[in-house]
């Protein structure tokens, strides 16, 4: 019976590290993450190997003979024996609880010493402000090795924000706030996911994350600027990018989305009327094979007459010239 719960255990152990389950692990927080994981994990094989240890066991041990069809014979359970799986499983239970919650502790202080970045989920994209420089951006930048809030919301329903190699994640609610801490500890570019079916672009709701040196950071946040200071179709493309670009494809501007029309292809020969009209009353005209009620009407209140005016100045002049 040991030696079938060792060879179980042993196997599914192989499965368990052999296999790589989870991604890298790029945050400090994702390390004690994966820590209960692998606790838990680790809890559960063992489990598994003993229950199946003795089931095996006792269909070889215990089988019928094939002329035995006599019912077994009737015996008082062990008082000790179940003590004792009542007892270990509750031990285990509480010990999984006592180091999930001192992890979760650590994970949800907020440490003094830290960034706010805002994140908004809108249907179907994240905007990120940064309220130290007064930064918006359609990308989420991070320093390495320093802790990061940020803080959710969500302009219509619930939306949740989800970087796989960070572990960390929160949703976003309509009329709330609601926060989750990041320290990353890799460079490079992840991507931010919405993970609550949140519509018809849910699956391509999607954003890069860039986790930059500190020097890097700050040229990020100094180029970030000077795109908002700019005017006219300029200051456009860098609205677009940051409020259209995960859903619509436009060459001039590098967008690759798919939830709306390309409109390299559909604003083609349009006129500022025509395009007016598409972002403040989009279901006014639906391209062929799009569904109505996909893009938010809400864009002629949320831009002011300056922002609208450079964002169809910019698509006027640059949509379907590529």
């Amino acid at each position: 019976m040991v030696l079938v719960g060792a060879a179980v255990g042993v196997a599914l152990a192989l499965v368990a590290v052999l296999i790589p389950w989870l991604p890298p692990a790029d945050s400090a927080e994702a390390l004690k993450i994966d820590d209960v994981y692998w606790f838990v994990t680790i809890i559960c094989i063992a489990i598994f190997a003993l229950v199946a240890g003795v089931s095996l066991y006792a269909v070889w041990k215990f089988r019928a003979a094939p002329d035995d069809t006599d019912d077994g014979a009737p015996i008082h359970g062990h008082t000790g024996l179940e003590v004792v799986w009542t007892a270990v499983p509750a031990a285990l239970v509480t010990a999984i609880t006592i180091y999930s919650g001192i992890v979760l502790n650590q994970i949800d202080t907020v440490p003094k010493d830290h960034r706010v970045v805002e994140v908004t989920g809108q249907q179907f994209a994240w905007s990120f402000h940064y309220p130290d420089s007064n930064v918006t951006s359609g990308v989420l930048a991070l320093p390495i090795g320093q802790t990061t809030e940020l803080k959710l919301q969500a302009k219509d329903v619930i939306h949740s924000f989800w970087v796989p190699e960070w572990r960390m994640k929160e949703d976003a609610v309509p009329g709330i706030t609601t926060n989750v801490l990041v320290t990353p500890t890799k460079e490079g570019t992840f991507t931010v996911i919405c993970t609550e079916l949140c519509g018809l672009g849910h699956a391509l709701m999607r954003a890069q994350a860039f986790v930059f040196s500190e020097a890097d950071y700050e040229k990020w946040v100094s180029d970030e600027k000077a795109k908002a200071a700019a005017t006219g179709s300029a200051a456009g493309k860098t609205l677009f990018t940051q409020q259209c670009g995960s859903c619509h494809t436009l060459a001039d501007a590098g967008t690759q989305g798919e939830v709306g029309p390309d409109l390299d292809k559909v604003l083609a020969g349009k006129d500022a009327d025509f395009v007016h009209e598409s972002i403040v009353n989009p279901n006014a005209e639906i391209a062929p094979g799009y569904q109505p009620d996909v893009m938010p009407g809400t864009f002629g209140d949320s831009l002011t007459d300056a922002q609208l005016q450079s964002l169809v100045e910019y698509l006027v002049k640059t949509a379907g010239k590529s």
